[in-house]
């Protein structure tokens, strides 16, 4: 780890070296007011890495940060679609997803992510219980609740949002364990609004707190609120869009029963906030993944063993400054960085937190030259093209 360090402190600031995808700009080329854009090639233990690095400066009245997703939790949009379509000037991917159910026969993977979302304030989405993740074990001590994110000081922190709502009647209380979730808590009761998107509501009922590949409930029920009045009841989950002003509550065993003590007709209200472990300053947006690196130190029990193509995102300055990076899918590069070598590489950068996003064939940077009236991407992702994914850090400028 020393010698990556100090190959790190030679490289970070060198010009470039090794192959880049045709028309990558020139390293340390601003892109926008506040964004600049460079490459480098990281020595690692399982050979030459090659890494993209967006440096964004919060500073600057001029830029913010914000989700990029495709309108809807349950959906996949490759990064350089949501970026056009939403007009930022740069992006990469973001958070871990639902991406297969083999262990589920005819239950169809969702597509949403496993942790927290927020966009422009608005709260998308909770986390899936710690044992129905997707991606890599997680470091010690850490959880699916764990987001970065930018709030409306527009500062970047790290963070974990834990869900907190309720489910009212005129003469009950029930706690809410999820909002728009592809799994929920075994017992509990989950909300999914029109955010959710159409994909099946099935999956959110399968596996357990601690199994992803259990088996699906067989004690489900879904009641459906339309202006806070009961107007539909089912036995199983149901599929389909959801219309502004309608959520479907979707309960598992106990949640099951407590649901079916509902009348249609009846009068329900469903409230559902996400809450900060660490500060009472509102998120203009987050997303979900884990951290890797806290008051400049990485966490402890980071693997050092599996390497492979990552998506980073660094804090420094107070959270004033963004560093975003994207390794290189290439086949001469495919060997990748380990979750300690990224963590070491987002240091060297000057990250003082650092936050490990999804990666192998997920892992895309798109940016836009000056000038130029869409984005390109960057690096080149491993599956040979842009895998679509639900989320990511968009960049955005006002010139």
């Amino acid at each position: 780890m020393l010698a990556l360090l100090a190959a790190l402190g030679t490289l970070a600031g060198a010009a470039l070296v090794g192959a880049a995808p045709a028309g990558a700009v020139a390293d340390g080329r601003t892109l926008a007011p506040g964004v600049a854009y460079r490459e480098f090639d990281v020595p690692a233990a399982k050979g030459l890495a090659h890494a993209h690095v967006l440096t964004v400066d919060l500073r600057d009245p001029r830029v913010r940060l914000d989700l990029l997703y495709p309108g809807a939790v349950a959906a996949r949009t490759p990064v350089s679609g949501m970026a056009d379509a939403a007009g930022a000037v740069a992006g990469v991917n973001g958070d871990f997803f639902n991406i297969t159910e083999t262990q589920h026969p005819g239950v169809e993977a969702t597509g949403a992510t496993v942790g927290p979302a927020i966009t422009r304030g608005h709260v998308l989405k909770a986390a899936v219980p710690d044992g129905q993740r997707f991606g890599p074990a997680l470091p010690p001590g850490t959880g699916t609740e764990e987001v970065f994110g930018v709030g409306v000081d527009r500062r970047a922190r790290l963070d974990a949002l834990a869900l907190d709502g309720s489910i009212r009647t005129s003469v009950r209380r029930l706690p809410l364990g999820g909002l728009n979730q592809y799994a929920l808590p075994e017992g509990s009761v989950g909300a999914f609004t029109s955010d959710w998107g159409s994909a099946s509501r099935v999956r959110a009922t399968c596996g357990t707190d601690v199994d992803r590949a259990a088996g699906c409930s067989t004690d489900t029920y879904e009641v459906t609120v339309r202006h806070h009045r009961v107007v539909s009841v089912s036995d199983t989950p149901g599929s389909g869009p959801i219309a502004a002003g309608t959520t479907v509550l979707v309960g598992r065993e106990a949640g099951a029963r407590q649901l079916r003590t509902l009348s249609r007709g009846e009068r329900v209200t469903v409230r559902h906030r996400l809450v900060s472990s660490s500060t009472r300053a509102p998120y203009r947006f987050a997303l979900g993944g884990y951290p890797v690196l806290r008051d400049g130190l990485p966490l402890p029990g980071l693997d050092d063993t599996t390497a492979a193509v990552r998506t980073a995102v660094g804090a420094a300055d107070g959270g004033r400054r963004l560093l975003l990076l994207a390794l290189d899918g290439a086949t001469q590069y495919r060997g990748g960085l380990t979750i300690a070598e990224v963590a070491a590489v987002m240091r060297e950068l000057g990250s003082v937190e650092a936050f490990s996003l999804d990666g192998g064939g997920s892992t895309t940077l798109a940016a836009r030259v000056p000038g130029a009236s869409t984005v390109t991407v960057r690096n080149h992702p491993s599956g040979g093209a842009e895998r679509p994914v639900p989320n990511g850090i968009g960049v955005f400028t006002t010139r």
